[in-house]
């Protein structure tokens, strides 16, 4: 048998297994980004600038979940060149992409303790998941 028979189904089982991937993940930091396509199965990362120590926290109001899966809690960071107890840092999520369909991840910054007041500031990104 020639190579260029062993290479053909080779290359067509290697060209399958890729299309079934999902894409890498997509990266938001800004509304302006929005709206996002994504693919099931693929995870979006999500880091917004916050500050807890000024008692403002961005909350969770509408995790999307009908199409969105939440892959852990909120991870607050602070980098490392801040050099400044209290300075701001960046909260982040992680979801996956569990099934197609539309929808809007909501997140509300404002302090936990008073829900009754105005939030200081909204992220509202629509998303939109396709099935590959």
């Amino acid at each position: 048998m020639t190579a260029h028979r062993l290479l053909a189904p080779f290359s067509l089982a290697l060209l399958a297994a890729c299309a079934q991937q999902p894409k890498g993940p997509v990266e938001l930091d800004a509304e302006s980004e929005c709206p996002k396509r994504l693919v099931v199965g693929q995870t979006l990362a999500l880091t917004l600038p916050a500050n807890p120590t000024t008692g403002y926290r961005w909350l969770l109001q509408n995790p999307a979940s009908n199409i969105l899966q939440s892959l852990g809690p909120e991870v607050y960071s602070v980098p490392e060149d801040a050099g400044i107890v209290g300075s701001a840092g960046v909260s982040s999520w992680r979801f996956q992409a569990k099934a197609a369909g539309d929808g809007h991840l909501v997140l509300v910054y404002q302090q936990p303790w008073a829900p009754e007041v105005r939030p200081v500031q909204t992220f509202d990104c629509q998303i939109r998941v396709t099935g590959g």
